[in-house]
């Protein structure tokens, strides 16, 4: 496994240019630990799957180099950076068997036939195959096949690192919370490097140490699930991850009270703002009590999921959500108070610290 440092990269697909807006990825200047397990998650268009093929060695960044363990591999092919990457969809070879599409990558670095059949049954098992091993590829279903790619990517234990484009994509549901389970024990095993691209948060929070949430081009948060869901840096990060998001509202700040319309929130510190131009309280609605005391609400709507009730209501003119147990009551005149704890302010996006 390797160390893999991103050296100010930068990527547009049109080539070096000037112009910030024509850049797929923007500058990006981080280095994922050796035998770490991360996760970039964003929305679609958002630079997940550029940056991946800029590691693998697929594209050639604009600007910047790239390093494994400190060694430049910028100018490396795929083969020479030794990187195994599975893609969207399957990639396999249709007139193999299951057993010989894993074992080709053994076989062609010249590995053993006793060690070769000891990784591919041990991988086989791992992505519930066995049975399969005899079977000709090309009539597998489209999720046995993402699963020999899967397997392909895991059977090696040379690579520096492995790579994931949303590979559970045409995975059944049930199969894919397996398929998550097991990548997360063989991570613990081996402590391959590994980086998952993902637009989906409970495959990134459930796989990843450490998610790389990206928006419009650039990382604008790195941290723990704790960390994204308790304190996220950017309005884009509360949003995206939760379900639902963060509530966001414009606000004014006055010393350690935040002003919404006719209501004053009380603030657990002083903002540290400096004339930006946009304000925004932004609290989960995990935080958001209800009740019979606090700020009025009017409840627009009740979603019950079962376990907890999803409260839609609108607050000063501002749509709220706040969560509920499945047990709760709604008070005929609710009212609304925000845990101190949860509060977060936002100015132009960015989060700020609050003083004492």
């Amino acid at each position: 496994m390797a160390s893999i440092e991103l050296d100010h990269i930068r990527h547009a697909y049109a080539g070096p240019s000037k112009a910030a807006t024509v850049y797929a990825l923007k500058e990006i200047h981080y280095t994922f630990e050796d035998g770490g397990a991360y996760a970039l998650l964003g929305p679609s268009g958002c630079g997940k799957t550029t940056l991946l093929n800029i590691i693998s060695g697929l594209l050639h960044p604009s600007h910047g180099r790239l390093r494994f363990d400190g060694r430049d591999v910028t100018e490396l092919s795929t083969q020479e950076r030794n990187i195994a990457q599975v893609f969207q969809f399957p990639v396999i070879y249709d007139t193999m068997t299951v057993y010989d599409n894993l074992a080709f990558p053994l076989r062609n670095r010249g590995v053993t036939e006793s060690e070769v059949d000891k990784k591919v049954r041990e991988t086989l098992k791992m992505i519930d195959l066995a049975d399969w091993a005899d079977r000709k590829a090309r009539g597998l279903t489209a999720d046995q096949k993402q699963k020999i790619s899967l397997g392909r990517g895991l059977v090696r234990s040379d690579v520096n690192a492995i790579l994931f484009d949303e590979p559970l994509t045409v995975i059944d549901p049930h199969m894919k919370w397996v398929l998550r389970s097991q990548l997360k024990q063989l991570h613990q095993r081996f402590g391959y490097t590994e980086i998952y691209v993902t637009h989906d948060q409970t495959e990134a929070l459930t796989f990843a140490q450490k998610v790389v949430v990206m928006f419009e081009g650039e990382i604008v948060q790195i941290g723990t699930p704790a960390e994204l869901f308790e304190r996220p840096k950017h309005t884009f990060v509360g949003y995206f991850i939760g379900s639902p998001g963060m509530n966001l509202m414009p606000v004014d700040i006055q010393g350690k009270n935040a002003r919404l319309g006719s209501q004053s929130i009380a603030l657990p510190g002083a903002p540290k703002t400096a004339g930006e131009s946009k304000l925004e309280l932004g609290i989960r609605p995990e935080y958001v009590r209800l009740g019979r005391e606090g700020m009025p609400i009017s409840v627009t709507k009740v979603e019950d999921i079962g376990r907890h009730k999803i409260v839609r209501a609108e607050l000063e003119g501002r749509s709220l959500a706040a969560i509920l147990g499945e047990d709760d009551d709604i008070p005929a005149e609710p009212k609304v108070r925000f845990d101190p704890a949860g509060i977060n302010i936002y100015a132009d996006s960015w989060r700020v610290e609050m003083g004492a």
